[in-house]
């Protein structure tokens, strides 16, 4: 009998034993297969992200994706660069992008008062230098110069943010400048001085830099003429964690080192 009773206490300690493996293997199924960016709690960033970002900043932003998606490799990143003014009406009438960088705070408000985004940070700063070709052969040295009607002067339309800006400038220094055209945004206004097509314009001092094929003159009061850049991540952003991140990337340290590399001041 002490045999028996024996044999079945063994037995019920392996019946146990086996019920206790059952248990842990079924408890661990749940999660069987899964990646680290299923994980709660990933930092892991993907999809494609669509920024709009001001004509002025392509240079900057163009090293700046670099940067990002080297440490993101799976977030591929398309910019559309044009007039602040352009990108806004866009994005207002429904363009799907994630973010949007603007050359001034009043077409930035246009997109927050359209109820599209909210939260919008200074980035960087920037002010107008004039740009003649590198021979100037307009003889142009000061604002006044632009006024001389001989001369092909091209600036920015007023509703973009160098055109604004421009306006401002010249009406702080009392001088009056009829243009030989208006264009929509800063790009276009560096390529006809670059290539001759104009005597004279008024671009960022980052634009300038960019090509030495034209002479920057520091104007007298473009310092007080200071353009804003904000950001932002729309509401509706198709990947909102990877806007946010980029958000986060330009207005921090990194961001912040590669934008005054070229040239614009911190906000």
């Amino acid at each position: 009998m002490r045999r028996l009773l024996a044999v079945a206490a063994a037995a019920a300690s392996i019946a146990l034993l086996l019920a206790g493996c059952a248990s842990t293997t079924a408890s661990a199924e749940p999660g069987a297969g899964k990646t680290v960016a299923d994980a709660p709690g990933s930092t892991a960033l993907s999809g494609d992200l669509s920024v709009s970002a001001a004509a002025s900043l392509k240079d900057a932003f163009d090293e700046a994706v670099t940067q990002f998606t080297a440490a993101h490799p799976d977030v591929h990143i398309t910019v559309s660069y044009d007039g602040s003014s352009t990108l806004a009406t866009q994005i207002v009438g429904g363009a799907p992008v994630d973010v949007f960088a603007s050359a001034d705070q009043a077409n930035m408000a246009k997109v927050t008062d359209a109820g599209l985004a909210t939260g919008a940070v200074v980035f960087a700063r920037n002010t107008l230098v004039i740009v003649v070709p590198r021979a100037n052969p307009g003889d142009v040295h000061t604002l006044a110069d632009l006024a001389d009607p001989t001369l092909k002067v091209v600036l920015c339309a007023p509703q973009v943010p160098c055109g604004t800006a421009s306006q401002q400038l010249l009406a702080n220094a009392g001088v009056a400048v009829t243009p030989a055209s208006l264009e929509q945004n800063v790009t276009a206004v560096l390529t006809k001085v670059r290539t001759g097509e104009a005597d004279a314009g008024l671009v960022y001092t980052t634009d300038a830099r960019t090509t030495d094929a034209v002479t920057a003159i520091d104007p007298p009061g473009a310092g007080k003429v200071v353009n804003s850049y904000p950001i932002v991540a729309l509401k509706d952003a198709p990947h909102p964690a990877a806007a946010a991140a980029f958000v986060d990337f330009i207005t921090g340290p990194q961001g912040q080192q590669i934008l005054a590399s070229f040239g614009f001041r911190r906000p």
